[in-house]
């Protein structure tokens, strides 16, 4: 195992000791307390190389048992949203991750990648705009006596 990263195996979450990392810049937001994940850490990248626009992270870690990260990014065409696709699942598996679940490529308005422990949604501008799910995922817990 790779120190600090998260690994899935059967549905358990395996945690190894979390070394402390310096302070670095984050590409996307994330928190760098701890190390993302190795599928995380490539997704970014190949987001940002194939030039995706607003890439947002979001650590739904305890507020969903999907997965641990949710990445959401826009393209510019359906021509984009399809590259920036197939670049990612390309990248993914040179990691290890050798079937990430795709839906939307054909129309490639939206389409989802299922990388395991990271969720990615790349959007075509309009489309996100009228969907608008990182504000859904984004929204802050609410303290558990609190009931509307």
């Amino acid at each position: 195992m790779r120190g600090g990263s998260l690994f899935l195996l059967k549905g358990k979450t395996l945690r190894t000791a979390l070394r402390k990392k310096a302070e670095r810049p984050s590409p996307a937001g994330i928190p760098r307390s701890a190390e993302p994940s190795l599928a995380l850490q490539a997704v970014l990248t190949s987001l940002e190389d194939s030039k995706a626009e607003d890439i947002v992270s979001i650590d739904i870690q305890g507020k969903s048992s999907l997965g641990d990260y949710m990445v959401v990014a826009s393209g510019r065409s359906h021509r984009h949203v399809a590259a920036l696709a197939d670049h990612l699942m390309t990248a993914l598996k040179e990691i290890g991750e050798s079937k990430p679940r795709v839906e939307g490529l054909t129309n490639a308005d939206w389409v989802l990648i299922d990388a395991g422990d990271v969720i990615v949604h790349i959007f075509r501008p309009e489309v996100r705009e009228f969907y608008n799910i990182e504000k859904m995922w984004q929204a802050p817990d609410l303290d558990e006596g609190t009931v509307h």
